[in-house]
């Protein structure tokens, strides 16, 4: 989106919480600055607050990227209440899958406005206020400037409001494998440790993924994978990538958690057993690549 709008992307550091780091963001802040992203990584708050004070201080604006937090709660409210523009994901494995879509709220009406009508190709006036509108030309409507079909239908709209019913306590059973895996993978003797990608204390995160950081990450996928478990990585370091190789170098904290990330299974199936399942593989993923180590 940001290159689509001819402008300028910047990249600031993570810290522990893979979350974007206050301090890295305070030092890339430039008088040509316009906003800033805070990406709310597998439903993490991190310390979105102490960014959202740093935009206010600075006179920007604050987008909060939270395709992984439909439900996470700081203070007892929907992280993004207080941003200037915060934008949802309903894609398929999402916490709120409508099979796709998504959704963009602003804090200002005005700009609610504007983009309602960028959505729906420039068009001044839905299908639905058409039809409460009264009067003979009621169905008059104008087309004001280019504009994009970027708009859901009913079918994912129903989908949508059925499952928000129920998201609360899907969040909860993700919150629940989360804790299970926090157990299973704690102290065990013999077995190197796995640090896990700690949840802001103090919040209600979604928990949309369950990620830790451990050596030789490859290797040790490659040993769960012969256990029959199939972790993913979410993600690598945005500065890899061909288009933002303008940015190589900028974040080693990025660059070193990018290198060592599993996104271990979550989903509303695991259960108890299957979590056990899956910390034991990872266990003896490690402990094997450790003595390949000690071998070599």
């Amino acid at each position: 989106a940001i290159l689509y709008e001819d402008l300028q992307p910047v990249f600031a550091d993570v810290d522990e919480h893979l979350c974007l780091d206050p301090r890295s963001a305070a030092e890339r802040i430039t008088p040509r600055t316009r906003a800033v992203c805070f990406v709310g990584l597998g439903g993490n708050a991190g310390r979105y607050e102490e960014i959202r004070d740093l935009c206010r201080e600075r006179g920007l604006r604050l987008i909060l990227d939270a395709a992984h937090m439909a439900g996470t709660g700081i203070h007892g409210r929907q992280a993004g209440w207080d941003a200037d523009a915060a934008v949802f994901s309903f894609q398929a494995v999402k916490n709120l899958p409508t099979a796709d879509s998504g959704m963009i709220c602003f804090a200002d009406p005005a700009l609610d406005e504007e983009v309602r009508k960028w959505t729906w190709l420039g068009i001044n006036k839905d299908t639905y206020a058409r039809t409460l509108q009264g009067g003979t030309y009621k169905w008059l409507y104008d087309v004001e400037h280019v504009g994009y079909k970027y708009h859901g239908n009913s079918i994912m709209a129903a989908l949508g409001l059925v499952s928000i019913r129920y998201l609360e306590e899907d969040n909860e059973h993700r919150r629940r494998l989360a804790a299970w895996y926090d157990e299973d993978l704690a102290n065990i003797p013999g077995v190197p440790g796995v640090e896990t990608v700690p949840m802001r204390e103090g919040t209600v995160p979604s928990r949309h993924l369950y990620q830790v950081l451990v050596d030789d990450r490859d290797e040790v996928m490659a040993g769960m994978n012969r256990r029959n478990v199939f972790p993913g990585v979410h993600y690598r370091d945005n500065t890899l990538y061909r288009m933002y190789a303008h940015g190589d170098g900028t974040c080693p904290a990025a660059r070193r958690a990018s290198e060592r990330l599993i996104s271990l299974p979550m989903h509303l199936r695991l259960g108890r057993e299957e979590v056990r399942r899956v910390a034991a593989a990872l266990r003896e993923a490690i402990s094997e690549r450790t003595a390949e180590r000690g071998q070599a």
